[in-house]
């Protein structure tokens, strides 16, 4: 294994080839820095390490002391580059080439600022920011430093939707007319991410659109390849409210008498996780400190996991439809629903001499001329984050690594620029849907 440095980082950033002229490496790692490590952060490190390309971790921030320890230990990160603040890394001497901020959404503008500032190439976690001009403000920030910007939109990097871009760029179905999407959020996912989890509430992480949803914003945008002209949009949250609690519900799941005929019950969901693999586990990995009945039961009695989904202080939609138009007339209609199992997206695609329909991993095509369907398989895995979306983290991160060692800026499919624009449209359909009206970009 290459022997890391702890010295500051001193190449030019912003796609600094660490190849010679004739491809061959020149004797080190491409260095990350990590802010913030928990889920998204600590899994992006693994990608990024156990890829063909030398990566050495160099420095890591994440307050909660015994995650960061795990990770430096990891890692062999030095204890002088590791943090409690991602603002401390920020504002030292640069001690990676690049840096993965996987911090809270409303701290992105703050850390990609902070960290263009100082020279890091950046890989910044989705949602890009929590408004429309704090977009534009990191974009300018990456434009003004002259550093490389890319934010995780996995869903891009994914073999179905390269292999799905392929098909449409070279008119297998001719021109696009119409797309129906859906995004099957799934009951159980949503009762723990937006009803009791971090992304519950609009004023401390933001609507659902933004949170869950810009991912397939930015995907529509990236397929149809046309900008968004105008937007309406409709939703509201109805089904988790206190007035439809059932009766005799508690405030808890550990003390509710109907629970274990409730859906929504965070003891099954969680418990379930404690004896399987898979998503549930990554589930519970997050609501309890250690995979054991004695740390989930502890947090299902203190923790906000263990709250009745009729009686959280949630307030982000649990269902909402999103109308777009692009210029020359294509149009997309977007669904995203909480009531549904969870599973893959569903996808039709209207072209003038055929039909695409997919779920994230099959491709089927319906010919006009021939009237013969051809199915493909990207056999792809799982579409949730603990399956790696479908390949796209994985994506994502050899892509990213690869273009910043090799020079090849060409591989990252979610620049600045273009993760601002579908931004725009998510916090366009989003005042559409609070002011009912259609929305002009």
């Amino acid at each position: 294994m290459t022997q890391r440095s702890t010295a500051p980082v001193t190449s030019t950033g912003q796609f600094a080839n660490l190849r010679d002229h004739h491809g061959t490496p020149l004797g080190r790692p491409l260095t990350l820095a990590i802010a913030g490590a928990g889920a998204r952060g600590a899994g992006y490190a693994m990608l990024a390490v156990k890829g063909d390309i030398p990566v050495t971790i160099t420095a890591l921030a994440e307050p909660r002391t015994g995650r960061r320890d795990q990770l430096a230990a990891r890692y062999g990160v030095p204890a002088a580059h590791c943090y409690d603040d991602w603002r401390v890394m920020a504002a030292g001497p640069r001690v990676a080439d690049a840096v993965i901020i996987a911090v809270q959404d409303a701290e992105h503008l703050e850390a990609a600022e902070a960290f263009a500032a100082s020279g890091y190439d950046i890989l910044l976690e989705k949602p890009m920011a929590t408004s429309a001009e704090e977009t534009d403000r990191i974009a300018a920030a990456a434009e003004a430093a002259g550093v490389s910007l890319s934010v995780c939109h996995v869903l891009r990097y994914t073999p179905y939707t390269i292999r799905l871009k392929q098909l449409l760029d070279s008119g297998r179905i001719g021109d696009i007319v119409t797309v129906q999407h859906l995004e099957p959020i799934g009951y159980w996912h949503f009762a723990h991410s937006f009803v009791r989890g971090s992304w519950r509430r609009e004023d401390t992480s933001g609507f659902l659109l933004l949170t869950k949803c810009c991912h397939d914003i930015d995907w529509l945008s990236h397929i149809v390849g046309r900008p968004v002209r105008a937007v309406s949009s409709f939703g509201e949250l109805t089904h988790f409210r206190p007035e439809n609690a059932p009766e005799d519900a508690g405030e808890r799941c550990v003390s509710c008498t109907i629970e274990p005929g409730c859906p929504y019950s965070a003891r099954k969901l969680y418990q379930i996780g404690l004896r399987e693999g898979g998503v549930k586990r990554y589930f519970t990995k997050i609501v309890a400190d250690e995979l054991t009945e004695e740390s989930v039961e502890q947090a299902l009695v203190e923790g906000p996991y263990g709250r009745c989904v009729y009686h959280s202080d949630n307030d982000v939609v649990d269902h909402q439809v999103v109308n777009l138009e692009y210029e020359g007339g294509v149009t997309v209609s977007f669904t995203a629903i909480a009531f549904t199992p969870q599973e893959n997206r569903h996808t039709k695609i209207f072209g003038t001499r055929g039909q695409i329909t997919g779920d994230g991993q099959h491709i089927e095509i319906y010919d006009f001329t021939t009237n013969e369907r051809t199915v493909i398989d990207t056999d792809n895995g799982g579409s949730t984050a603990a399956e790696g979306h479908g390949g796209g983290d994985a994506g994502l991160i050899t892509a990213f690594v690869r273009a910043h060692y090799e020079g090849r800026p060409e591989l990252l499919l979610s620049g600045a620029r273009e993760s601002r624009d579908s931004h725009h449209v998510v916090f366009a359909a989003e005042e559409s849907r609070r002011t009912g009206q259609v929305v002009q970009l």
